[in-house]
C-alpha cells in the first residue's frame, strides 16, 4: 500500500512573517491529520521559519527547485545539501513554470532529479503536456519522453522513492482542471511505463495530479486508484482550503473534514 500524500506549492508568495502563520495554520488544522503524508514548500527565503514553525508536527519541509550540483560558482542557486540542511525531506523539479517560464529542459531535469535522491531528498517529478499538445493528440507522447528521460539515472533501488506529479500545463492555474478519468487515465499510463522500467519498485512509486486542485474538485481525483494524492497550488495558500484537501485525500471523503 503506498501512503498518499499531499504537497503544497507555495510558488513566489509569502514573506517570511506570512509564511510563519499559514505553516502555523496548516499545522494547527492538521494535528489530528492520518492516512496521508503532508509536504508544504515555501520560497527558499522562508524555509528556515517553516522549518521552525513545523518542528515537532508530522508535516514535512520541502523546496520548490534544486540545482543539480552539490556547489560552486551557481550564482543565485541551492544545492541539494543546503536544503537538507534547511531540513527539507522534498523538493519539487521540473514544475511546468520552470520549464515553460524558464527553459529547463528534460535534461535539466534529468540532472536535478539524480542530485535530489543523491542527496536523501525525496523528489517530486512534474510533468505533464501544454494545450496545444493535448489538442494535438500527444498526451501519451509528451509525458512518457518527460518520465523517461528525468529518471535515466534512477537506480532500480532508489526508484521506490520518487513522487511524480502529473500536472496538465492547461489546467495550472487556469481554475479548470482535467476530470478525475482523464487524471485516473494518465497516472494509469504512468503506472504501466514505470513497470517496465523498474519492475516491482514501480508499485511504491506515488503518482499526484496536480493543475487547479481545489476542495471542491479533489475528491474525484482522490477516488481514482492510480492516483495517490494531489500537488496542490494556490489553495495551498489558504490553510483551511489546504486541510479540506489533505483531509479528503486522507479519507476519500469528498467534503474534505476529519
Amino acid at each position: 500500500m503506498r501512503t498518499r500524500l499531499v504537497a503544497g506549492n507555495w510558488k513566489m508568495h509569502t514573506t517570511v512573517r506570512e509564511a510563519h502563520d499559514l505553516a502555523a495554520g496548516v499545522r494547527d488544522r492538521l494535528a489530528a491529520a492520518d492516512g496521508a503524508d503532508v509536504v508544504v514548500c515555501p520560497p527558499f527565503t522562508a524555509l528556515a521559519e517553516v522549518g521552525r514553525t513545523l518542528a515537532g508536527s508530522p508535516i514535512e519541509l520541502g523546496a520548490q527547485d534544486v540545482h543539480w550540483e552539490s556547489h560552486g560558482a551557481f550564482t543565485g542557486e541551492i544545492s541539494a545539501p543546503m536544503l537538507w540542511d534547511l531540513g527539507c525531506t522534498y523538493v519539487i523539479v521540473g514544475h511546468s513554470e520552470r520549464r515553460h517560464l524558464l527553459g529547463e529542459d528534460d535534461e535539466t531535469v534529468r540532472r536535478k532529479v539524480a542530485a535530489a535522491l543523491a542527496h536523501e531528498l525525496i523528489p517530486i517529478l512534474c510533468v505533464g503536456e501544454s494545450l496545444e499538445e493535448r489538442d494535438g493528440g500527444r498526451t501519451e507522447r509528451v509525458v512518457q519522453t518527460q518520465v523517461r528521460i528525468a529518471t535515466l539515472d534512477v537506480p532500480p533501488d532508489q526508484a521506490g522513492q520518487l513522487v511524480i506529479a502529473y500536472e496538465p500545463v492547461w489546467a495550472i492555474g487556469t481554475g479548470r482542471p482535467a476530470t478525475g478519468a482523464e487524471a485516473g487515465r494518465v497516472a494509469g499510463l504512468l503506472r504501466g511505463w514505470l513497470r517496465e522500467w523498474f519492475g516491482e519498485a514501480a508499485e511504491a512509486i506515488r503518482i499526484l495530479y496536480g493543475g487547479s486542485v481545489t476542495p471542491e474538485t479533489i475528491g474525484e481525483f482522490a477516488a481514482q486508484p492510480e492516483v495517490d494524492g494531489a500537488l496542490v497550488g494556490g489553495a495551498s495558500l489558504d490553510a483551511d482550503a489546504f486541510a479540506r484537501i489533505v483531509w479528503a485525500v486522507a479519507t476519500k471523503d469528498s467534503s474534505g473534514a476529519p
